[in-house]
């Protein structure tokens, strides 16, 4: 594990103790510093009890004198809508509030660092880069809002990689962050409620840019008219930039032509990879992930054709569009990790016909910029919380079944499915709502649509997820 020696005789108060928050309070310790920890929750504070150097304590209640900083989880809001008393008390006393990221890049100050943010894609931009630099033959360790906390990483060496995925909040406490390569996918609204207005969300997203030396790379796609303006911005400063599309030739970018990834930085086209080889990343969406994906590696020196052989052996992630089985003409794919409308809109445009598992705790419009993909459902299966508000948003636009549970549903769906027999057929859960209301994560409902499927068709059916787990979402 990562040593954080410069923490030996401070004191950190760290409160939010999930994956992170309890790795940051074991790494803290073991480096010697006296560590307060607290959770609003049972189940959080349970992860540290009896944990050496670790003292349990109401950190609402003893409040943070003597404290050198306060290491905060991403979740928990220090601004807006209003900061928890902890984070209120914090800048009360003018302490620093970090992240455990911040902690990592503070102990391995001088190591390579590949930063991924964005409102979609970042995890699987995140665990392809992972993938392509591992096939390569380099030390890497991939993580931060994705798999593994940051400081449960190994030390890559010099000649290593550490590859972050970081969201919104975890920006906001990180300020040492000066990635070798900083990605920025694309931008639409999202987590209004913790960034105020949408041009907070902007301004947090831009964040990964801020610190960068004048040697780094800043990659970013340019489909959407947020992130094309914080391109424009960067090249009128003269930063180094390379433009990526999913969608459309960019010139001097990285592109996909048609399905064909495009090297184009030198101004001659180069193709480097027909993305028709790589059946985990299917959709425009993914293929502006893939463009994202070669520029970074590009960047860092790799070849083509070592960038190209690796994206068609990619696997895939876990619950984003993850083919759980097939049987007979009809393909199951979990795609829990949907939890907004503009994420199911991608998986929408990926198949046709659908049977659509949706709903859930529902974010502002629920489904509503849906509405043009409608066609493609043979028939919509709601469940949760959203499930009548969902029903009428859909209207007449495609037949709908109020099923309430994810069970009900997935039996609903695969038994129509194969009574129909329609050629490609796809059974697709992609909720466009959080999971909050019948499951602890999005990942929790994935895994439950996965064993639902495997006990209806008999075995894993050729499915061809990823093996890298996820924790604690934010964009």
């Amino acid at each position: 594990m990562v040593n954080l020696d410069f923490a030996k005789g401070r004191t950190y108060a760290v409160m939010g103790l999930g994956k992170s928050g309890a790795a940051a309070a074991r790494a803290l310790a073991r480096a010697g510093a006296a560590v307060l920890a607290w959770d609003d929750t049972e189940a959080g504070r349970s992860r540290v009890v009896g944990m050496p150097g670790v003292e349990l304590v109401d950190l609402t209640v003893r409040g943070l004198g003597d404290v050198d900083a306060l290491v905060l989880s991403p979740g928990i809001p220090h601004t807006h809508p209003a900061p928890h008393p902890v984070a209120a008390d914090a800048k009360t006393r003018d302490l620093s509030i970090v992240g455990d990221v911040e902690l990592l890049l503070r102990a391995l100050p001088d190591r390579r660092v590949v930063a991924i943010t964005g409102t979609n894609g970042k995890s699987t931009t995140t665990a392809l880069i992972g993938h392509i630099l591992a096939e390569a033959g380099l030390p890497v360790q991939v993580g931060g809002n994705l798999g593994r906390p940051a400081l449960e990483f190994e030390d890559p060496g010099r000649d290593g990689v550490l590859v972050l995925e970081l969201s919104s909040y975890q920006l906001e406490i990180t300020p040492s962050l000066a990635p070798t390569v900083a990605i920025l996918l694309n931008i639409t609204p999202d987590h209004i409620e913790r960034h105020g207005t949408f041009a907070g969300y902007i301004a947090a997203k831009r964040r990964i840019f801020s610190h960068q030396s004048p040697g780094s790379f800043a990659v970013i796609g340019v489909d959407d008219e947020p992130s094309h303006d914080v391109a424009e911005k960067l090249r009128r400063d003269g930063r180094r930039l390379i433009e990526i599309s999913g969608q459309e030739q960019v010139v001097g970018g990285v592109y996909a032509d048609h399905g064909v990834l495009i090297d184009a930085r030198t101004g001659q086209p180069k193709r480097i990879v027909d993305l028709e080889r790589a059946p985990a990343l299917p959709g425009i969406h993914n293929a502006q992930n893939a463009a994202a994906a070669a520029a970074a590696c590009l960047a860092l020196g790799l070849s083509s054709d070592a960038i190209a052989a690796a994206i068609a052996s990619f696997p895939g992630l876990a619950h984003r569009l993850e083919r759980v089985a097939v049987t007979g003409t009809v393909t199951y794919v979990n795609d829990s990790k949907a939890t907004n409308a503009d994420a199911t809109a991608r998986a929408l445009a990926c198949y046709d016909p659908i049977y659509w598992i949706a709903g859930g705790r529902a974010k502002e419009g629920g489904i509503e910029p849906l509405a043009p993909l409608f066609g493609r459902v043979k028939r919509a299966y709601l469940i949760g919380e959203s499930a009548g508000a969902f029903v009428r948003q859909i209207g007449d636009a495609c037949p709908t079944v109020l099923c309430r549970t994810l069970d009900s549903a997935v039996r609903q769906a695969h038994a129509d499915a194969q009574k129909d027999g329609l050629r490609g057929a796809t059974v697709l859960l992609s909720p466009a709502a959080a999971s909050f209301d019948q499951f602890p994560n999005f990942e929790m409902r994935g895994e439950e649509f996965r064993s639902l499927v495997h006990d209806l068709t008999g075995g894993d059916g050729g499915g061809i997820g990823g093996g890298i787990g996820e924790h604690r979402r934010a964009s």
